[in-house]
């Protein structure tokens, strides 16, 4: 399995996406046919708040996380792009970012686990990291790819 280590990631320009309700963060799979390939065109997005009180915590509790959805959402194409018509309700906005993935779609204790050890990555590398997460999916080079946000709001990790 491909795993990137936490690094810290600029984005300067927000990731855009249009609210889908109903969507399960750990219901998604691999398209099986050719009549649902399509979806390998799709990202989806969920945010998550964490309990303030946990966010910040070397030692979170599992529970915790993900966290209370905020939004779920999708876009069709590459680089957070919306269909035509589509109004965009929801983004990873611009800013810095503490953020890891792993090349496969990750059920509920592995996106827990994952999601704490960011956070525990982030507080060792001594930056203060927002109750916000943001979980992606999309699919490169035809490969599902499992992409984790939390905002950096220390001043000083941007230098």
């Amino acid at each position: 399995m491909e795993e990137t280590a936490p690094l810290k990631l600029r984005l300067y320009a927000p990731l855009v996406y249009t609210e889908v309700t109903g969507i399960d963060l750990f219901g998604f799979r691999l398209p099986q046919n050719e009549a649902v390939k399509h979806q390998m065109s799709k990202e989806l997005l969920f945010c998550f708040e964490i309990d303030p009180e946990q966010s910040g915590r070397i030692d979170p509790q599992p529970e915790s996380f993900p966290g209370k959805l905020v939004f779920s959402g999708e876009s069709q194409g590459k680089q957070g792009s919306i269909p035509t018509g589509s109004i965009p309700t929801g983004s990873i906005p611009s800013g810095l970012y503490f953020f890891s993935q792993v090349r496969r779609i990750l059920d509920r204790e592995e996106c827990v686990y994952r999601a704490i050890e960011l956070q525990k990555d982030g507080l060792w590398e001594r930056l203060w990291l927002d109750n916000r997460l943001y979980i992606r999916y999309l699919f490169e080079d035809g490969r599902p790819v499992t992409q984790f946000f939390r905002p950096v709001i220390d001043q000083k990790a941007d230098q």
